[in-house]
């Protein structure tokens, strides 16, 4: 009874417009009233749940983004693309996926890259005569690829919070982005055939040397990211630092495009998105408590054993579980409520807990495009200009590649521990 009244409750603040991450709080902060706690106890729940090492990395990972959007990056990385694929039919659909990989790289995040990359997406394929459902659909897509290519923010979460080598999580990823990068192109090749969509002159071989020698630095960081990782220099959230850095010092001796204003900028943004995750994961931190005081998660726990007496079926029902709850709760709240209660169970499974990581993360990603709630698509109709009711209709065809990409990674495990298990 407890827990219907705590997730109804929960459920009606939201829906009334009370931000997510104060709305667990107010829930949680009823509940240690009604139970004589104390609030001074909630406080200090919330304290510990942000006193995290390595989430230190999310506001960097986050700054990092917002210099390389300021230094004018995203700019040569779109142009590198174009001169890459836009010869092929449905040209700048291609090269809106390839940039998002491209981008990705850099980000971790798939909502950076729909605003960073998005509005001057959109606006080229417009000018280049396509529709506004393709060109939205295709942006906000393409944006669920940044947090499967390293740096990720949400593998860096879910490291953190299952205890899961997040160097190994950055790895385990990247066959996965490749592959949903790939089904996506045949999408928009397919669609671009049936409607007759342009395509761009061969620019020649010279114009993409010249194009690639520009953009190389960018296209660097992934692997200095992950370089440094493995080759023991860094930590994750050293990285995240480093990556800040490398993207001043690439800015300042090959592009200098960063003004102090653009700086300034960033930093803005990522204080403002910082304090909105922190916000979350205080909320959450108190919900959890909630939720482990009232045994919510081994009366979870069972249901899944109830209804999982295997790897297979288990796997199956965490991705229709994700999957309904992304339609209406946002990813990182199902990324920190959820991930814990399922990581030990999927340990008793015996599934690789890289294995594990990559599919929640991939899940995590098809839920930004799921309507009514799905982030990516309120970014990319607010970026682009477009209705969100047309931009909600025109995602669902988009929704099958990365869930075919799903179904390949569940069966076949290597494609996220392959080139893991190659640096252990």
């Amino acid at each position: 009874m407890i827990l219907t009244i705590i997730a109804v409750t929960w459920l009606f603040l939201v829906l009334v417009g009370v931000p997510i991450g104060i709305s667990m709080i107010l829930v949680s902060m009823g509940y240690f009233y009604w139970t004589g706690m104390g609030l001074a106890f909630a406080m200090s729940r919330m304290v510990d749940g942000l006193n995290s090492f390595p989430m230190l990395a999310v506001p960097l990972f986050i700054l990092a983004a917002g210099i390389l959007n300021g230094a004018g990056i995203t700019n040569h990385l779109f142009g590198f693309a174009r001169a890459l694929v836009g010869h092929i039919r449905g040209g700048l659909g291609h090269v809106n996926v390839l940039a998002s990989l491209f981008f990705s790289g850099m980000s971790g995040s798939a909502l950076a890259d729909a605003g960073g990359l998005g509005k001057m997406e959109i606006e080229a394929m417009r000018r280049a005569g396509y529709d506004d459902d393709f060109s939205g659909a295709v942006t906000a897509a393409s944006s669920m690829i940044g947090p499967l290519v390293p740096p990720s923010i949400t593998m860096v979460l879910y490291g953190v919070i299952s205890n899961t080598s997040i160097g190994q999580l950055f790895l385990g990823g990247v066959v996965p982005g490749v592959l949903c990068a790939g089904a996506l192109m045949v999408m928009v090749y397919v669609i671009a055939l049936r409607r007759d969509y342009p395509r761009d002159d061969w620019p020649g071989v010279a114009a993409i040397g010249r194009l690639f020698v520009r953009s190389f630095p960018a296209l660097l960081t992934p692997a200095v990211i992950v370089g440094g990782i493995f080759s023991g220099w860094f930590s994750p959230t050293e990285a995240a630092a480093v990556t800040v850095l490398y993207a001043i010092l690439i800015d300042l001796l090959f592009y200098r495009e960063l003004t102090w204003r653009r700086l300034w900028d960033a930093i803005y943004e990522t204080t403002a998105t910082s304090a909105g995750i922190a916000t979350i994961i205080a909320g959450v931190s108190l919900l959890g408590y909630v939720l482990a005081r009232e045994q919510a998660p081994q009366q979870i726990a069972t249901m899944f054993l109830a209804i999982a007496d295997g790897p297979v079926s288990f796997l199956i029902a965490v991705n229709l579980m994700i999957f309904v709850l992304g339609m209406f709760i946002e990813s990182l709240v199902i990324l920190l409520i959820v991930v814990p209660i399922l990581v030990p169970i999927a340990l008793g499974f015996h599934i690789d807990p890289v294995h594990f990581g990559i599919i929640v993360v991939l899940n995590l990603m098809i839920s930004i495009l799921t309507p009514p709630m799905g982030m990516a698509l309120f970014v990319v109709a607010q970026v682009g200009n477009i209705p969100f009711q047309r931009l909600a209709t025109a995602i669902l065809p988009w929704l099958i590649p990365p869930i075919v990409v799903l179904i390949l990674v569940c069966a076949f495990p290597v494609l996220s521990t392959g080139l893991p298990s190659l640096m252990r």
